[in-house]
């Protein structure tokens, strides 16, 4: 007799959906539906199609046009689509006005990104930290999260606290707000105390975009096995490692990823995450090279640790996967000018970027290109701290060295 079959459960698919506007061009906003197609997929669903508009500023009852609604209303009934998904955080109205227009279950970039946090979260602190954004997110939204959609079948967006209707009651919510607020407090307490622990040693900070190779750059330095894929958000806990290079011991540690329009309960539900950001003594700031928004990506993360009060301390630029780094060959009857796409990786490293900023470096950490070179470099800015704060201990290395 024939055991059980295994039910695999069918792949969501979708249509993403942006708007070109004074502020964003049509090239950024292709980019930015690229990447929004990016943590479609890390969420689990296949983007199918993607709708744009110009528009002076957004319609405040559905988001985009009445026009570009029945565009969008015709193609989802036709190819029987499961996800509408905004590339903008869309107001409790707009969800509402949309999903009730479409029938369909309509997310905004940021539940798309809460959603891929709660199912990233595998630690106690990291699940706590989500479930306090979630519950933040959700609070506005009661009255339409709750109307037709049933949240224990699951699905993107889908996924995080709650699965009774008792829990839609504001006071209920409010409730558990405070209750995490409260744990999440013992736990940072508990997290300084730790980093107190850990003594007086140097502490770099690998920070950076999502999914630039900071995990595996991580693996290189500290001899680690952190999960690295190429998935967005593959890390949420911060993992700090004793690091020793010629001797001298410093503590390294990886630190979630940082993404455009992160959202601002993310940010506050992690304060303690991004605490070690703003306790280090020096950022190892990781750029993958091979991005073609790779400039944008950098002035981000820049802006992010501006907002975390940390962008004072020593940065060093890591550029990551030269390996993957492609460049369009010019004709030489070509006359057009040279552009970020037809510049090879050694005109590119002697361009503003290499001249301007001295502390930057060029590697992949996959396959090991320069890692000797990195490990030098972070070598001697961490001896350059640690003579600093112990002259003494400094003395005694240079002395064992000699004899």
């Amino acid at each position: 007799m024939p055991g059980p079959f295994l039910t695999i459960p069918k792949q969501e698919s979708a249509v993403l959906i942006g708007i070109i506007t004074q502020d964003q061009n049509d090239r950024e906003v292709i980019e930015y539906l690229n990447e929004l197609a990016f943590l479609t997929e890390t969420a689990g669903a296949k983007p199918l199609y993607t709708f744009t508009q110009r528009l002076d500023s957004p319609n405040p009852k559905t988001f985009v046009g009445t026009g570009k609604l029945n565009e969008i209303e015709e193609y989802v009934k036709s190819e029987n689509i499961d996800l509408i998904i905004f590339d903008d955080e869309l107001s409790p109205t707009q969800l509402r006005n949309v999903e009730r227009i479409l029938n369909r279950r309509v997310l905004d970039r940021t539940n798309l990104i809460l959603d891929i946090f709660a199912n990233r979260a595998k630690t106690s602190h990291a699940k706590t930290q989500v479930e306090l954004a979630q519950y933040q997110y959700l609070l506005p939204r009661l009255t339409r999260m709750w109307t037709h959609l049933e949240r224990q079948r699951g699905g993107i967006g889908l996924r995080g606290p709650g699965e009774t209707e008792i829990e839609t009651d504001r006071r209920i919510i409010r409730e558990k707000i405070a209750r995490l607020k409260k744990q999440l407090d013992k736990i940072d307490k508990q997290k300084a105390i730790q980093r107190k622990n850990r003594g007086k040693m140097v502490r770099v900070a690998l920070v950076g975009y999502t999914n630039v190779g900071k995990s595996t750059i991580m693996n290189v330095l500290g001899k680690t096995d952190l999960f690295a894929e190429n998935k967005l958000f593959a890390t949420l806990d911060t993992t700090v490692r004793k690091v020793i290079i010629e001797n001298l011991p410093f503590l390294l540690s990886d630190t979630v990823g940082f993404i455009r329009k992160l959202p601002h309960h993310l940010v506050e539900s992690f304060k303690s995450t991004l605490d070690e950001v703003r306790e280090a003594d020096i950022l190892l700031h990781v750029v993958d090279i091979s991005h073609p928004n790779f400039e944008e990506q950098i002035n981000i993360v820049h802006q992010t640790l501006d907002d975390l009060g940390a962008l004072n301390k020593p940065i060093f630029l890591v550029f990551n996967k030269i390996d993957a780094y492609r460049f369009t060959q010019k004709e030489p009857d070509d006359l057009t000018p040279r552009t970020r796409d037809n510049l090879t990786l050694d005109e590119l490293k002697n361009t503003w970027m290499a001249k301007n900023n001295a502390s930057s470096i060029f590697i992949s950490a996959l396959y090991g290109s320069n890692i000797p070179e990195l490990k030098d470099i972070i070598y001697q800015k961490v001896r350059e701290i640690h003579t600093r704060r112990y002259p003494y201990d400094d003395f005694l290395y240079l002395n064992n060295t000699v004899k």
